[in-house]
């Protein structure tokens, strides 16, 4: 077992070592307090076929928990759509919002690990940002996670993954992600 009180993830001690002088110098920021930094990963699966069979969720939620390290929620409906047979509460994904350490544990496995074992991968798009310096990308097999084994999962599922950080500017936070060795095409 690790001993919490030494361990940093790999990729903190990268930011902290370099990747905060490399973006000071490249932007320009007047102080520390401005460089942009990550605040959260957001990993959703929406799981559509749960409406015939609610067993799925719960094996969905255990999957989502193994590959974040950390409890998955159930998501519900908000509102019923007869055309889709959805009420009102009935569970329909799970989600996990990560930040701090498990958030780079999590980043590091995903550019390191997960992302070069996706069948005919050339890189992530480098325009799914959204105006405000956050990066969503979605991945169309969980199983690509080391920590799903593929013999005992009954389905496989796509998830979305959003990350989140304090930048400004889509430009600043391509350049924060690029720094930690994120795949982007081109």
């Amino acid at each position: 077992m690790l001993d919490t009180t030494t361990y940093i993830p790999r990729l903190k001690g990268l930011y902290k070592d370099s990747i905060r002088a490399a973006m000071k110098e490249e932007f320009g920021y007047a102080n520390d307090m401005m460089i942009p930094k990550l605040d959260k990963i957001v990993l959703n699966m929406g799981i559509g076929e749960a409406v015939k069979d609610s067993k799925k969720i719960k094996s969905a939620q255990a999957d989502m928990t193994a590959i974040a390290g950390q409890k998955a929620v159930i998501t519900k409906a908000k509102n019923s759509i007869a055309g889709f047979r959805v009420r009102e509460e009935m569970p329909l994904g799970v989600k996990v919002t990560l930040r701090g350490d498990r958030m780079y544990d999590f980043l590091d496995r995903l550019i390191t690990i997960a992302l070069p074992r996706v069948r005919d991968f050339r890189g992530v798009k480098p325009t799914s940002f959204d105006g405000r310096g956050n990066y969503a990308m979605g991945i169309k097999e969980h199983l690509v996670f080391p920590e799903i084994n593929y013999d005992q999962i009954d389905e496989i599922w796509g998830m979305d993954i959003i990350i989140c950080t304090t930048a400004k500017t889509d430009a600043e936070a391509k350049a924060l992600l690029k720094h930690f060795n994120m795949p982007f095409t081109g």
